[in-house]
């Protein structure tokens, strides 16, 4: 009897600790999805993964509005706050290792280059020109 009642407890057990796990892999993918949906609509689409709390990342947003700024309807900026509870989930998605990150996709939503670090602007337009950006 105790072998029983051992079996279900662990049958529940390994349930219910799976079940979470599957509801944030479905979420993880819808993000992903938007990103990539987004990104159809531009040449590149720079993401940005960072925390508005990081100097660096501090550094990097004033270079991201003037790339939203010359290069409108060439180019889309997203910013990702990974130490907030909205943005994590994205440091997963793209699996950085620091911060700032910047990932470049291009209009089929794919990357094509990744920086780690703060990221010069001159540095950062060469990225956009290898996608036609001008």
């Amino acid at each position: 009897m105790n072998g029983k009642i051992m079996r279900a407890f662990v049958l529940l057990f390994l349930t219910c600790s799976l079940l979470p796990g599957c509801g944030q892999a479905n979420s993880k993918s819808s993000e992903t999805e938007k990103t990539t949906v987004e990104a159809e609509n531009y040449l590149v689409t720079f993401v940005e993964l960072g925390s508005v709390r990081c100097i660096p990342c501090k550094l990097m947003q004033p270079i991201m509005k003037d790339i939203e700024k010359d290069y409108a309807g060439q180019v889309k900026v997203v910013f990702h706050d990974v130490w907030t509870p909205e943005g994590e989930p994205f440091a997963q998605t793209f699996k950085i290792r620091v911060i700032p990150t910047q990932v470049f996709l291009d209009k089929e939503g794919e990357e094509y280059f990744r920086h780690e670090g703060f990221f010069p602007k001159d540095e950062l337009i060469k990225i956009l020109q290898q996608k036609g950006v001008k």
